[in-house]
């Protein structure tokens, strides 16, 4: 098993270097930011992206007329994705403090390296947990209750990876009910373009996450964690090349389902456009992945806020067409 890198002052291995957290949070503040992975906020990217998909998405169907509504739900959504990633990573940590500690790139987390009590960590947990809640009242009452639903796939997450090699579907099913949320906050009820859209970010969050993955497998293998980057092995490429290709395909159907008919072709084939982009830049990690290279596998993990970004960039210019 590798050595721990050395992270002064408590910094976490795999935090963005001179990040806000470490440089500028009052001290007393960081073990619990750093719970949060406020030092590292592509999580909360990827959470809050699928919510603006099917906000977005919504809006431009047709479905709720695009205006004050739409931009608190993206407000909301970003506040949201910041408190419920928190609240969600609070309680990945808490339950997985007997593995981290024996894992190079996780030993240095608040709870295995002693900053912060697991009673504290529970606490922290149940405070982001309850501001969140507060936000989600303001939204309807369908997508209020699908926001509480949320809840028990952010509960059973942290124990796939001790039962199955597919823990990163559990992910892709709670990182990527927002899009869900979102559209229901926004139309009042789901539709089949909302559910297609999830499908698509469960394929993608299986892709990225993947790669993010390689980084640990060897302590993985030993301390008995499952991945998919355990299952897949030597075959990793072939694989995410499946998923990009499914998450793409999913993602057009979820456009052309929610905008035919419903909007300008200008602004379909705008929002197709989005998903094409989306597509070439997924095609690109996988042109450049190298598995056993694990700070490429961490830079091309992130570059998936940009990836996201684009379907969502698209679907924002949709509306001015």
């Amino acid at each position: 098993m590798t050595e721990s890198p050395q992270t002064p002052e408590g910094q976490v291995a795999d935090s963005v270097k001179g990040n806000w957290v470490d440089s500028l949070a009052p001290p007393a503040t960081r073990p619990f930011l750093r719970l949060s992975r406020a030092d590292r906020p592509i999580g909360t990217w990827l959470v809050l992206l699928p919510c603006w998909w099917g906000a977005l998405l919504a809006a431009a169907s047709g479905h709720g007329a695009p205006g004050w509504h739409t931009a608190w739900i993206v407000l909301a959504c970003g506040i949201g994705a910041i408190l419920m990633r928190g609240a969600g990573c609070t309680w990945n940590d808490f339950t997985d403090r007997d593995f981290d500690d024996k894992v190079a790139r996780t030993r240095s987390r608040p709870i295995p390296s002693g900053q912060v009590s697991a009673r504290g960590a529970l606490a922290w947990m149940v405070a982001q947990s309850l501001i969140a809640f507060g936000i989600l009242l303001t939204f309807n009452n369908a997508a209020i209750a699908l926001g509480v639903a949320s809840l028990g796939l952010v509960a059973i997450y942290p124990f796939a990876k001790r039962f199955t090699y597919w823990p990163q579907i559990f992910l892709g099913l709670a990182f990527n009910w927002g899009a869900l949320l979102a559209w229901t906050a926004h139309s009042g009820s789901l539709h089949w373009a909302a559910v297609v859209l999830y499908l698509s970010g469960i394929a993608w969050t299986v892709f990225y996450d993947t790669i993010y993955a390689h980084q640990d497998k060897e302590d993985d293998a030993l301390i008995g964690v499952k991945s998919t980057a355990l299952l897949f092995g030597e075959n990793t490429r072939a694989w995410l090349r499946g998923f990009m290709v499914a998450s793409v395909l999913l993602m057009m159907l979820a456009v052309v389902l929610a905008m035919a008919g419903n909007a300008s072709l200008p602004a379909l084939v705008l929002a197709l456009m989005g998903v094409w982009a989306f597509g070439w830049h997924l095609a690109w990690q996988l042109s450049r992945l190298d598995t056993e290279d694990s700070d490429h596998c961490l830079y091309l993990f992130r570059s998936n806020r940009n990836a996201g970004l684009l379907p969502a960039l698209f679907l924002a210019g949709s509306l001015l067409v």
